[in-house]
């Protein structure tokens, strides 16, 4: 262990929670931290966050393939005009997470974002990305937060524009995910050169 990092097998150090399984290594070094911009692609990212909230990541992680299909590719348009027989649809599918109030915030958000100009949900997040120049590079895990002044400015953006689900901790997740912060550690090897 070098500075919180950890030797993979294949001798990279890494950020020990991405090590635990196979699907988190390459999660880790291939998705995790890297930009992610596109309305779409946002939401899913959103809607995958939201569903995670009391969960582990893993969980989510390894039926994203089912969420994908269930959600029509988390397409706005397209859950936005899922029905009530969706709904119950969505309830009965044991490939994702059926939590009655998780599937009906992913839905009313859809129908709330179809209200939104293209780019918008994009641009309001990205708004919120801070300085990377003002934020320390984590050492160990105690130094990644799980909340942040941003993180908590930009869910009460969401909220004020009427989506659900979208706490100051499920913003922050949302912020690692998509790139906004860059929280792999100081010798990950997946960290972004400066």
């Amino acid at each position: 262990m070098t500075d919180g990092t950890v030797a993979g097998p294949d001798g990279a150090l890494r950020c020990p929670w991405a090590l635990s399984t196979p699907d988190y290594v390459a999660y880790h070094d291939e998705e995790w931290g890297r930009p992610v911009h596109g309305d779409d692609a946002l939401f899913e990212r959103l809607s995958l966050e939201a569903f995670q909230s009391g969960l582990s990541w893993i969980t989510i992680l390894r039926r994203r393939p089912t969420f994908r299909t269930a959600f029509a590719g988390f397409g706005i348009a397209a859950v936005a005009a899922f029905t009530d027989d969706d709904r119950e649809r969505l309830l009965a599918d044991p490939g994702i997470i059926r939590n009655r109030a998780k599937i009906d915030a992913t839905l009313a958000n859809a129908r709330e974002l179809t209200a939104w100009a293209p780019g918008e949900l994009d641009e309001l997040i990205w708004s919120h990305a801070p300085d990377p120049a003002l934020r320390p590079v984590p050492k160990s895990l105690a130094d990644v937060p799980a909340v942040t002044p941003e993180s908590t400015a930009l869910s009460k953006a969401l909220k004020k524009r009427g989506l659900r689900f979208v706490g100051p901790t499920t913003a922050y997740a949302l912020m690692q995910a998509c790139g906004l912060v860059d929280d792999h550690l100081e010798n990950c090897v997946a960290r972004r050169a400066a």
